[in-house]
């Protein structure tokens, strides 16, 4: 009898951390997500370049999602991301079914995860202290640009 595959969710969000500081490394938000299959297959990566591209709408997890493809399923995907997803990620996440989402952290920023978790959407909340710490150093050094992005006027 095999052992089923337990997905290491620290490595995953790695990944993730990866991109998010290429967003910042590039001159926007240190936002990053990944996409894995449940046996750990990485599927895609990306990161928040709203600033870079001038697209209200390229969020890290969207990034990761059109990097993604065509799936014929997202229910054994794994979506991956370095912040709570805010309420249009989050709507992504509802909307093609992903049934898994790692957060690197909700500290500073957590969205729509009470949602998502009230949709049965397992949501794993590492509370990592590099992407807690991120965050918090960006958000007061750029308000203008955190409050543009989550929509806060």
């Amino acid at each position: 009898m095999s052992t089923p595959f337990a997905p290491d969710y620290s490595a995953m969000l790695l990944v993730a951390l990866e991109e998010a500081h290429a967003g910042l490394a590039e001159g926007g938000l240190p936002i990053g997500a990944a996409i894995f299959h449940t046996d750990g297959t990485l599927i895609s990566r990306g990161h928040n370049r709203r600033v870079q591209q001038s697209d209200p709408s390229i969020h890290g997890e969207t990034d990761a999602f059109r990097n993604a493809g065509r799936q014929k399923s997202y229910r054994d995907l794994i979506m991956v991301t370095t912040l709570a997803p805010c309420w249009y990620c989050s709507g992504l996440i509802k909307q093609f079914g992903f049934q898994t989402v790692v957060v690197g952290e909700s500290q500073n920023f957590s969205g729509g995860e009470h949602w998502l978790r009230e949709l049965g959407i397992n949501i794993i909340d590492l509370a990592d202290p590099a992407c807690i710490d991120m965050m918090r150093t960006f958000i007061a050094d750029h308000p203008a640009l955190w409050n543009e992005d989550i929509g806060v006027d």
